[in-house]
């Protein structure tokens, strides 16, 4: 059997598997109306205009792809570092936990509880970024 894998490795997955949803999720959003499939499926040269839910989640995911890469970045050094330890655990937590509730909050239209649960996801960076200087 390998090595036992540390939490906040499961916890990077996780959040990987999170953005993967998000595309998912945007991408379907976006169909329908006069997004046909045969347009979905092609170059996509002219624009077309997308629904309120369709347009949340695909700013949520920019919003995801903006942040995803600074996480785990920090946590890999962290790694690499030898730095696990309590503030990487609840880090870890603490972003891919507001990541997962951010997404129906924002297709939601829920404004003041969204960013509130981005700030947590931001704090859980910023602990793990602590960690690794610690």
């Amino acid at each position: 059997m390998g090595a036992m894998v540390p939490i906040e490795l499961k916890l990077l997955m996780a959040a990987v598997i999170i953005g993967l949803l998000q595309i998912v999720w945007a991408a379907s959003a976006g169909s329908g109306g006069e997004r046909s499939l045969a347009w979905l499926m092609g170059p996509r040269d002219e624009p077309k205009p997308v629904g309120v839910v369709a347009g949340r989640l695909t700013r949520a995911l920019a919003n995801f792809l903006e942040t995803f890469p600074l996480f785990a970045a920090a946590l890999l050094a962290c790694d690499f570092a030898g730095k696990f330890g309590p503030l990487t655990y609840y880090g870890a937590i603490l972003y891919v936990a507001g990541r997962a509730l951010y997404v129906p909050l924002y297709a939601s239209g829920l404004s003041v509880v969204r960013t509130l649960v981005w700030t947590v996801s931001l704090v859980g960076i910023v602990m793990v970024i602590v960690a690794f200087f610690q």
